[in-house]
């Protein structure tokens, strides 16, 4: 007979999917279980609700005291996967924070990033640990870091949320610039973002903004897009799934708490740019990763540069090592890139989206740039995704 399992995940989450499909992916290949998921996370809060079924076994990424106590009453085997402090003799799994904000550190250290900033939650446990892992790998490489931590109220309301904006603004226009920032995830990211643009400050030439859990609907809505840090939420799920099995049959899983490692940095936008002190030259690139699409040239460049086509080329060489035609044509072909993965649109809609007249010139500069005919590169792509 097949277990009776209750999942307790809150499918609005872009995790709680991910991990979901991490259980399915080890019943699939193992015992089948008669699964039911708890996709407004009811349980969390209501133990009647809970009491009113008979389960063999409970995943729950919503893990309340609540919760866990009615669980070891009516002797329900629990495996955790909330971010907090584990319950006792309750396997837990959640990722691990420090690693992550070693992560965020490395990523602007590679980029040129003397400055650096984290702002988060002074009030959960798992914010303070990204912080305290950024701050690490900061020092660890000769660099201080400006901390900016408030109390997270638990709910976000608008007007919290546009409270948020004046706080971060006073914080950050006290930051030297070009500055990295890492927010503890990816809705403060987007809050500082948010305080960037208010203070008239570029992302990501003067801030450059690193968000966490890599939320990827949020992530790609943000203008603009947001750089984040990609937990592993399906291997996650998996664990979980094999943890629960175990205490089914009685068996003590050999781990009572794992930290899941991250995946690494997806990068967008928000943090895809070295770190220029020269102003002129961050507005200029600025312009380009704005407007390559639209088929400008060196020379629109030059009028919001304010400097001479050769000072132009001289400063882009010392600061990216390449020319301004050659950063144009840059973004033009990673826009061609992105048309060609996530969309069937036909070469000549995609040469109008990314700034070219004629299809075959195109043609002639992507495979001159990646080697390999538009295609070709989006055949490869199709394939890997299978």
């Amino acid at each position: 007979m097949r277990p009776n399992v209750l999942l307790v995940f809150n499918t609005r989450l872009e995790e709680c999917v991910l991990m979901l499909r991490g259980i399915g992916k080890y019943e699939r290949t193992h015992r089948a279980w008669h699964a039911f998921i708890d996709d407004e996370a009811r349980a969390e809060n209501d133990d009647q609700w809970l009491r009113s079924q008979k389960w063999d076994g409970v995943i729950s990424r919503h893990t309340s005291p609540k919760l866990a106590s009615v669980c070891k009453a009516l002797g329900i085997p629990l495996v955790d996967m909330h971010d907090c402090e584990p319950f006792p003799g309750v396997p837990k799994l959640r990722p691990d924070n420090t690693a992550i904000g070693h992560l965020g550190a490395e990523h602007f250290l590679e980029r040129g990033f003397f400055h650096l900033g984290f702002s988060g939650f002074g009030n959960c446990d798992w914010s303070r640990k990204r912080r305290d892992g950024f701050v690490e790998s900061a020092k660890l490489a000769g660099h201080t870091v400006s901390i900016h931590d408030v109390d997270y109220p638990g709910n976000l309301t608008p007007f919290w949320d546009e409270g948020q904006l004046q706080v971060i603004s006073k914080w950050m226009q006290s930051l030297p610039k070009p500055v990295g920032i890492m927010a503890c995830n990816d809705l403060r990211a987007l809050q500082v973002i948010g305080a960037a643009h208010s203070c008239n400050y570029m992302v990501p030439e003067e801030v450059a903004v690193l968000g966490a859990n890599n939320e990827a609907i949020r992530c790609e809505l943000s203008y603009p897009p947001l750089s984040s840090i990609e937990g592993n939420s399906l291997h996650a799920g998996y664990l979980a799934a094999e943890a629960l099995s175990c205490l089914m049959d009685g068996i003590q899983p050999s781990a009572m708490e794992s930290q899941i490692e991250p995946l690494g940095v997806v990068t967008r936008h928000s943090t895809d740019v070295l770190a220029i002190t020269n102003r002129s030259v961050a507005a200029a690139l600025s312009f380009i990763r704005e407007n390559a699409a639209k088929g400008i040239s060196v020379d629109d460049v030059l009028k919001r540069a304010s400097m001479s086509r050769s000072q132009l080329e001289k400063k882009f060489r010392q600061f990216i090592g390449r020319s301004p035609q050659a950063e144009i044509r840059r973004v033009q072909v990673a826009r061609i890139q992105r048309l060609l993965i996530e969309t069937d649109y036909p070469l000549k809609k995609i040469a109008e989206l990314a700034g070219f007249e004629h299809v075959e010139y195109l043609s002639v500069v992507f495979k001159r740039i990646t080697g390999q005919s538009p295609g070709s590169y989006r055949r490869k792509m199709q394939t890997q995704d299978l």
